[in-house]
């Protein structure tokens, strides 16, 4: 009988290790239909708005955000009119248009309301950012947008090519976050590819001492870096006291090298 309650013991602790879903990482996604802009071509992007796992396409539903907008030559303008709803895969996204007038370097931002994930017990705000050069301009792509968290570009962040190396800062509060964990994941558009195991699907990696991070992007296509820590803040949900994940979030897009 004991050995049998042993053996009983280990098949259910098996089943249950099973049966422990993946925990894949979130990212919110603030991803325009180009991120450079010229002259000769179409001189507006559509921009996708949501809350996704990238790689898995698995969403959750976004509520219309505190904050969206776009910072140019050190001043920020308010683009929350602008957004309309959007469903993907009968999730609640956004999405927005914007017209480019003036040379430069517009730095799109979102700030979404907190996201309750119940699988880890914890709100999630992610301060996102990405990059449209306007015009060939070529400044203004390092700027700080001022948001609680942000990554801060070391690497003109558009017109990388394949296999080029991505540097950023991670900042909170205006501080930079010795140490700071960043997770990379791909956008797996139309879910073509597969990861050969859960380790595949999100990278991960760490700043140095002075919150600086790098990572060499091998595929074409959008990569999204989600710097992570907890900010000390507390939300309640059902009168309970809950962690919040900070995340500070940006959108990189690479091409492949073309013949002639």
């Amino acid at each position: 009988m004991k050995k049998l309650s042993i053996i009983l013991v280990i098949a259910v602790s098996a089943s249950l290790l099973l049966t422990v879903p993946q925990a894949f990482a979130h990212f919110q996604m603030i991803i325009p239909s180009s991120n450079i802009v010229t002259q000769s071509g179409k001189r507006s992007v559509q921009l996708d708005i949501r809350f996704t796992h990238p790689f898995e396409g698995q969403m959750m539903n976004m509520e219309k955000p505190d904050e969206f907008g776009v910072f140019f030559r050190g001043k920020k303008q308010d683009l929350l009119s602008t957004l309309s709803p959007n469903k993907i895969d009968g999730k609640q996204a956004w999405r927005s248009s914007y017209t480019f007038k003036r040379p430069g370097d517009y730095i799109f931002y979102v700030s979404p309301k907190p996201y309750w994930e119940p699988a880890e017990d914890k709100f999630i705000i992610h301060y996102t950012k990405t990059v449209v050069d306007a015009y060939g301009l070529e400044e203004g792509w390092d700027e700080e947008v001022g948001l609680k968290t942000e990554i801060i570009p070391l690497v003109r962040p558009y017109g990388i090519y394949t296999g080029q190396v991505f540097r950023g800062i991670v900042k909170l509060d205006g501080k930079p976050v010795p140490f700071a964990e960043i997770e990379v994941e791909w956008f797996n558009q139309g879910n073509q590819f597969k990861a050969p195991s859960p380790p595949y699907v999100t990278q991960v990696i760490k700043a140095d001492k002075n919150g600086v991070f790098s990572f060499a992007m091998p595929k074409q296509g959008w990569w999204g870096f989600a710097a992570l820590s907890d900010g000390g803040k507390i939300l309640k949900y059902k009168g309970q006291p809950k962690d919040v994940e900070l995340g500070a979030v940006f959108w990189v897009y690479v091409h492949d090298m073309v013949r002639k």
